[in-house]
Formats: C-alpha cells, sequence, structure tokens
C-alpha cells in the first residue's frame, strides 16, 4: 500500500501530542496516543477517531479511538505511538480490536518492549493482511514513554530532578531564605511538571521545612496531583503534616529503612501512609538504587524529585539523575547561599556528571532550562 512519509509523520504528530494527555494519569501502564484517519495515509481523508490512555491505563488508546470512530473505523489508517498490545489483560488485545474493526493499515512509532508484546502486535496485524508501517517519530515516541520504557527494561522509574536556582546555582541565602528564587510563571511551569508526573519525591528535611502538601495547584488540574514520596529513614514524619493527612483518601508512601521505630511504622500505616522498608546505604540514608527498584515495583514510571540540595546530589552521585528541570532566576545569592546540589565526591572534571541540553524557554523574567543524560 502507497503512502506518505510526510503525511505520516504529520499525524503521528498529532498521536503523539494525544498521547501526552495520559502522563501521569495512567501508569504503571505507558502514556498512547491513536489517531484514525480515512484512506491509506497517502490519499486521507478526515480524522474520524481520537484515542489515548485512561486514566488508570484503561481503556487503551486504540480501544478508546475506535469506540469514538464507530463503523467509520473500517478502512481506516490508525496511527500509534505504540505498538498495540498482543495479550489478554482486563480488555482483550488492542492487536485484535484494530482487525476486528477492519483497520487496513497501522503506523506505529515505537515497539513495545514488553515482554507480552514485543513486536507480537505487529506481527499478528501483518498476518491479518493489515499493512504495518513502524519507526515513524520513533524517538519522539521514546522520549515520550522513557519512564515506561525504563521500568520494563531496568524495572525503575525515570527521574526528574527540578530545582530552582539563582544564576550561581542557589536555592536559598544563607539563612535559609527561598520563598520565592524564581517568579509566578516559573512556578506555574513547574506544577505542570507535577501533573504529568506518577509522583513527587522529597526528602524529609524538605517534608519537616516546608510541610508541603506536593500537589498540583494549577487552575483545572488539581485533580492531577502526583503521588507524594518521601525519603525518611527513620520516620520522622509528623503525623499531623499535610502529607499524612492527605493519606486519608489518597496514596502517600514514606520510604524509611532498617533504622525505623516498629511504633512510628505502625503509627503512620494507621493513617494510611504506605511504607516502603528499604536497605540502607553508607550513609544511612536509604539506598536509592534499592528504593528505585521498589518503586517501580509498584508499577512508577516518571517521578519528579523537588528535594533540596542533599536529596538532589544524591539522585546525581548514584546515577539516577535521567532529567533536570532547571527554573533559572536572574539573580545572585552569592557562594554563602544553599547549592542546588549536595557533594558529589568528584575530584577531576573528566568524571563530573555531564548532562546534554535538551530544551530552552523563556518563563518572564525567569528561564526554565532542560537537559538529559547523554
Amino acid at each position: 500500500m502507497k503512502s506518505d512519509p510526510v503525511t505520516d509523520r504529520s499525524f503521528m504528530r498529532v498521536a503523539l501530542s494525544l498521547a501526552g494527555r495520559g502522563l501521569g494519569r495512567v501508569w504503571p501502564n505507558p502514556a498512547v496516543g491513536c489517531l484514525l484517519v480515512e484512506g491509506d495515509g497517502c490519499e486521507s481523508g478526515g480524522v474520524v477517531g481520537r484515542g489515548w490512555t485512561q486514566p488508570g491505563g484503561r481503556p487503551h488508546a486504540e480501544t478508546e479511538a475506535l469506540r469514538r470512530a464507530g463503523n467509520a473505523a473500517r478502512g481506516t489508517t490508525a496511527y500509534v505511538t505504540l505498538e498495540p498490545c498482543n495479550h489478554q489483560g482486563q480488555t482483550p488485545p488492542c492487536s485484535e480490536a484494530l482487525i476486528k474493526a477492519g483497520v487496513t493499515r497501522v503506523v506505529a512509532a515505537l515497539r513495545d518492549p514488553d515482554p507480552r508484546t514485543a513486536g507480537q502486535g505487529l506481527e499478528t496485524l501483518s498476518r491479518a493482511g493489515i499493512d504495518v508501517t513502524e519507526g515513524v517519530c520513533e524517538a519522539d515516541a521514546a522520549e515520550l514513554n522513557a519512564g515506561f520504557l525504563l521500568r520494563v527494561t531496568k524495572g525503575r522509574p525515570l527521574f526528574t530532578i527540578k530545582t530552582a536556582t539563582s544564576l550561581d546555582g542557589r536555592i536559598a541565602t544563607h539563612g535559609g531564605d527561598s520563598q520565592w528564587v524564581t517568579g509566578d510563571r516559573a512556578r506555574a511551569l513547574g506544577h505542570q511538571l507535577r501533573a504529568n508526573h506518577d509522583a513527587i519525591l522529597v526528602g524529609i528535611g524538605t517534608a519537616l521545612t516546608d510541610n508541603p502538601s506536593l500537589t498540583c495547584r494549577l487552575p483545572g488540574l488539581q485533580g492531577r496531583s502526583p503521588l507524594p514520596v518521601v525519603l525518611d529513614s527513620a520516620l520522622r514524619l509528623p503525623l499531623d503534616s499535610l502529607l499524612v493527612r492527605r493519606a486519608k483518601g489518597e496514596k502517600v508512601w514514606v520510604v524509611c529503612t532498617e533504622r525505623a521505630a516498629g511504633d512510628r511504622k505502625k503509627a503512620l500505616c494507621d493513617k494510611g501512609v504506605e511504607v516502603i522498608q528499604v536497605a540502607s546505604a553508607k550513609d544511612g540514608r536509604p539506598d536509592l538504587r534499592i528504593m528505585a527498584k521498589a518503586l517501580g515495583e509498584r508499577g512508577l514510571t516518571r517521578v519528579l524529585v523537588e528535594g533540596g540540595g542533599t536529596v538532589a546530589g544524591a539522585f546525581v552521585a548514584d546515577g539516577l539523575a535521567d532529567r533536570l528541570a532547571w527554573f533559572r532566576a536572574p539573580r545572585l545569592i552569592g557562594g554563602d547561599g544553599t547549592p542546588a546540589f549536595g557533594t558529589l565526591g568528584v575530584d577531576k572534571l573528566a568524571r563530573t556528571p555531564y548532562f546534554q541540553p535538551s530544551g530552552r524557554r523563556q518563563a518572564e523574567p525567569d528561564w526554565m532550562e532542560t537537559y538529559r543524560t547523554k
């Protein structure tokens, strides 16, 4: 079947935009978008169905797009940002749903590494006589679902370190004044980040100092607050803190070590908090690599780290800082201020952690810069 690569990329970008709507709301599933277009992708007509993975991971994007299209799905091209699933779960496989609906062509951006699918979805479609094209906007699709891919391949979520600093990399003055280093627009972008992450993680120092709620406070997005996770070796989180109060109706996780007293664990659990105990690192704090695996086992794919310099530095030192979201204000605090990253123990420039710049946008008067591991 003939196709037009330019048209395919154009429609796939729309499908990727749809997929982004699910970020932070669909874990442990991937955020997928599906677009159903009349024709073969070259001499195409209009869009007859749009779908994206729904909150909680069901229905899948393909099922949602097919439901919206109804009988109009027959003879269409389906643009899907991830290979259609091929296993029976809570719902039938999406590969079978596309076949049953009479879709004649499927364009997939990325293969699903989940061993239950892993190429089998596309193979099933091909065996049914459906024309299959793959690899369209593959890099964009891989970036959008980088957290899901990490969880499937390495058993842990993707971690984004978010920090707001002065030009010289300070998050507070020597007296501890930190509210606010950046302005309203930068803080709004920070809350958008919260909305598209599964969880938000802070250390016990931040929890004790700020008593944060860690919610998304943008109008219309209050229902997209991420799951709070607190690193708290000895379970010092106050029972009357805002985070513990959230546990009455929402998930709240606290990660501790063997140092934690049993009565403190029971008290938090009685309040609805889930306590996750992991082995301690040499410094007595939770071993971050073990913690990362524990979060992956519980289904998290994207975690926003908003802790202070100690927590941020620990993630970098342990090789767990996959992305940086750096908000920078046009002010100077000076060398006696609190640095954004704690001690890394690096003695040679050649051994310093290196990040690839991936984006920059203005949040007047501040800037938001993004970086990713190379």
